[in-house]
């Protein structure tokens, strides 16, 4: 039986790649027996007797699957924020952060339209560009009509699945402009994917571009933190995840508990103290969210 990927889903049909060309296949019945679901993304084994339309008979396992937009096997997100116009926004990108480390994505930081900063401004986003590199997270600084946006952006997309996400008037197009040279083509593709305009059909679809795969995917500009207890909230703030095995108890919410490592280090400027107010804002959401049945 053959393996391959689904690279676009749409009206009820998948769209396998193998050898460059896309085979149109229906999903088994079982899998809705299931209450499964195949989602671009999924490496399957399928059957096609180059005749009919193909079948989706297996998926195989998953090294993660989003909820919005439905993808499965996505290995890292590009999140672009601009550093003003709209201003840079840390509690939006610890939200994104968050959400992503909880799927095991691994963020991409991108900063777009740093030419509109002055020296003072810069100074104060070059601090958190700093915090936030000493966390761990890669940082790609650019402009408008920045030259370098593709050498300094394709080595990340090389042999990966991204997708990209980010606050409308940050810079998106721009970066797509780039990385998709045959604009009218792709996003044409992708604004239909996205249900925007006037277009009311909504799929997700994996392009190529730079040596790997790209989804634009809107839907982390709507998010809550559904899928995340709040046992589990730690592990999705790197720093915090490093020092909370000192805490003194197991399951330490850093909130009120005695010897809590976590609170310790905000004290001594270890953990930055805004990344602190938004891991409490984000616990509380998840506390005073409804339970799921």
């Amino acid at each position: 039986m053959a393996q391959a990927q689904i690279r676009k889903a749409l009206s009820g049909y998948y769209y396998v790649e193998k050898d460059g060309d896309l085979i149109q296949c229906r999903a088994r019945g079982i899998f809705r027996n299931r209450g499964e679901s195949p989602l671009v993304g999924d490496f399957v084994e399928y059957s096609y007797d180059g005749e009919s339309d193909g079948s989706i008979d297996k998926i195989l396992e998953r090294h993660n699957e989003l909820v919005r937009p439905p993808i499965a096997n996505v290995d890292q997100a590009l999140l672009v924020f601009s550093a003003k116009e709209p201003d840079f926004n840390t509690v939006l990108l610890d939200r994104f952060l968050v959400v992503l480390e909880s799927f095991h994505v691994q963020p991409i930081i991108i900063l777009t339209k740093m030419d509109l900063l002055n020296d003072a401004e810069r100074a104060h986003i070059q601090t958190y560009i700093d915090d936030y590199k000493e966390i761990g997270y890669d940082i790609i600084e650019t402009y408008i009509d920045d030259p370098t946006l593709l050498e300094k952006i394709e080595p990340y997309l090389q042999e990966k699945t991204s997708v990209l996400a980010g606050q409308s008037g940050v810079g998106k197009s721009t970066l797509l402009n780039t990385l998709l040279p045959e604009l009218d083509l792709k996003t044409g593709i992708i604004s239909k994917s996205l249900g925007r305009g006037k277009h009311t059909t909504r799929h997700v679809e994996l392009i190529e571009v730079c040596g790997g795969l790209l989804a634009d995917t809107p839907g982390f500009s709507s998010f809550d933190f559904e899928m995340i207890e709040k046992e589990e909230l730690t592990s999705c703030l790197p720093e915090f995840e490093r020092v909370s095995e000192n805490c003194k108890f197991r399951g330490c919410l850093h909130i009120k508990e005695p010897k809590c490592a976590v609170k310790q280090a905000v004290e001594t400027g270890e953990i930055r103290s805004y990344r602190y107010e938004h891991y409490e804002q984000i616990l509380q959401e998840i506390i005073d969210r409804k339970p799921r049945y």
